[in-house]
């Protein structure tokens, strides 16, 4: 005989239906209670610090959250199976996104290619490129200053036969585009600056940039990962080719970017880094993440809407905080051009301390950074301050603050007096 199967009258259990209402799948059910755990505070902590990290990552607006919610439940469908509705539905919203963001930086749609994040956007750039190239002489062309993923990427095909020059910075961090160039040969194929610096926050002239590779008929890379959805960015105007951004520095879900691929004009060649499928049009394979995407469209039209009123909020708050810094801290120095900044961007050496150990100090106050998010395992001290023309104890003295939507007048008071109140312990208790 066969065996015994126990049934029972609850749903899911037996009866071949999920858990939940009907034969709707629990997770309907479920929703409000992630919502309602999420609002929680487990920990025994009463007062969260306030939070002066935006570089690093941004909240989730919860107007992006009430947008992704239904592409984890109701319309949960595979972009890629145009066989059913639940496909269609999903690719319906891709393709709405694609369209949303193209058009915050005067794209065409089809020339967005949705990633994990803008670090797996600039190794399909630097990467694809190279390889698409083939084994003719390629020279390459970026800044000491740039990110890590700029960098290593480059590293990485400098090893396999690229030829790459690395220009310099002034002391306030801005490129003097005169040394392109002075630098492009006959082979050079693709210039990389970045948009703006993710911890000095310069922004660099990427128009004038862009005009320079226009004459000499060079490809240009911008990573644009701090500057999307703070500064007006237009690709056709700048001549850009390649564009790098990730949603989770505008306040959309971690894990999701984009690249900007030219496809006319010239049409730029990629040989992807990831095989399997055939997505993206042929430049990333893999299932895409559907809420994210979605919920980074959403970001990208709140970040654009409110750029206008929220950048100059923020350069305000931020030089009220760097004023009641200098008032309270003899010798406090700011790192980078004062004015070709980010407007949430406060990068300050204050000498007589070492950053880590205010970081240490500040911690149930302030949540802040030495630098990169994506460098804190480094032992290495940052190579941006270093470029600048710091010194290694300068470097050491070196805090930076990110301002962004969550930050208030309030905050913006209660974060001086706490970073006024541990410097002044520090510096009193000896030289560190």
């Amino acid at each position: 005989m066969p065996a015994a199967t126990t049934r029972t009258n609850q749903p899911g259990l037996g009866d071949g239906h999920f858990p939940g209402t009907g034969n709707w799948p629990f997770i309907f059910d479920l929703v409000p209670v992630f919502i309602r755990c999420s609002e929680v505070d487990l920990t025994p902590q009463t007062k969260l610090p306030v939070y002066l990290d935006h570089h690093a990552t941004t909240p989730l607006d919860p107007r992006v959250l009430e947008a992704m919610l239904p592409y984890f439940t109701r319309c949960f469908g595979n972009a890629a199976s145009q066989i059913h509705s639940f496909g269609w539905d999903a690719r319906q919203a891709v393709d709405s996104a694609r369209e949303i963001i193209g058009q915050s930086v005067n794209a065409r749609p089809q020339d967005i290619c949705f990633t994990s994040g803008a670090t797996e956007a600039i190794n399909l750039a630097i990467k694809g490129l190279f390889h698409a190239g083939g084994k003719v002489p390629q020279h390459f062309i970026t800044v000491v200053t740039e990110h890590p993923a700029v960098l290593d990427s480059f590293r990485r095909i400098e090893a396999e036969g690229a030829e790459i020059t690395y220009l310099p910075v002034d002391f306030q961090g801005m490129l003097n585009p005169r040394l392109i160039a002075e630098h492009i040969r006959p082979h050079t194929k693709m210039v990389s600056v970045m948009a703006a610096n993710n911890e000095i926050g310069v922004l660099q002239p990427i128009d004038e940039i862009g005009a320079i590779c226009r004459q000499h008929n060079v490809l240009f890379m911008t990573d644009a990962t701090q500057a999307f959805g703070k500064i007006p960015l237009d690709v056709s105007a700048a001549n850009i080719h390649l564009l790098a951004a990730s949603a989770h520095k505008i306040y959309g879900p971690k894990g999701v970017g984009i690249l900007y691929c030219r496809r006319r004009r010239p049409s730029v060649s990629l040989i992807p880094i990831i095989d399997g499928g055939g997505h993206e049009r042929g430049l990333r394979s893999g299932t895409l993440n559907v809420p994210g995407i979605v919920g980074f469209a959403k970001a990208t039209e709140l970040a654009l809407a409110e750029m206008n009123t929220e950048q100059p909020r923020l350069r305000d708050l931020r030089d009220t905080l760097f004023q009641m810094l200098q008032q309270g801290i003899p010798g406090i120095k700011l790192n980078g051009s004062p004015d070709r900044r980010l407007a949430g961007n406060l990068n300050v050496c204050i000498p007589g301390i070492v950053n880590e150990s205010l970081i240490l100090a500040l911690a149930d106050d302030v949540a802040c950074s030495s630098g990169s998010a994506c460098t804190t395992a480094a032992v290495d001290p940052s190579h941006v301050l270093k470029a600048l023309g710091l010194s290694l104890a300068e470097v050491h003295a070196s805090i930076r603050f990110g301002l962004g939507r969550s930050t208030n007048a309030t905050e913006a008071q209660q974060a001086g007096r706490a970073i006024l109140k541990e410097v002044r312990k520090l510096r009193a208790s000896g030289p560190l």
